[in-house]
């Protein structure tokens, strides 16, 4: 079983990356549009809106990947200064905090997706729930990604996240 959610959790990591780049890209590519349009031409109209809704999604995705590499800002001095029964708790207490932070802000995520279904945006027409998606989805990948974490502590094994911050640093 350890190896299926470690499997999972490497796949999301896969596919979370390539992503975010061509969001970066496409966020490129369109802020440079808009540029050149201004200067050159007429302003091409969705071009901030598309830029905006790019940096949203951008900003979630990389959220939910650094969560997924570990590199989320952390405090680990004294964690790692506690003795190895009581770090263990520590860590855990802390992957416990975090799934129900998570799991609230899917489901506040979800509920104001739901709101603001009726809405469309200004230049495109596309339903604004499309845009508040990636809420839900991000912070549901993170609580799922801790969950996975929680497992493999409480079956003796070193959290995934540890693991991937040792590689980086």
């Amino acid at each position: 079983m350890l190896k299926l959610l470690g499997w999972v959790d490497r796949i999301v990591g896969a596919i979370l990356g390539p992503v975010v780049v061509a969001g970066m890209v496409a966020l490129t590519f369109v802020i440079s549009l808009q540029i050149v349009s201004r200067v050159f031409f007429t302003s091409v109209t969705w071009t901030e809106e598309v830029a905006r809704f790019l940096l949203i999604w951008i900003t979630f995705l990389g959220a939910t990947l650094a969560f997924q590499q570990g590199r989320h800002i952390a405090v680990q001095l004294a964690r790692d200064s506690l003795p190895a029964n009581l770090r263990r708790i520590v860590i855990g207490a802390g992957i416990l905090v975090s799934i129900a932070f998570l799991a609230t802000l899917t489901w506040i995520g979800w509920r104001y997706m739901d709101l603001q279904s009726f809405q469309r945006s200004p230049s495109l027409r596309i339903p604004m729930n499309n845009i508040y998606l990636v809420m839900p989805v991000a912070s549901g990948l993170m609580a799922a990604m801790s969950c996975i974490d929680l497992v493999r502590l409480l079956s003796g094994d070193t959290t995934i996240r540890d693991r991937m911050r040792d590689v980086v640093e």
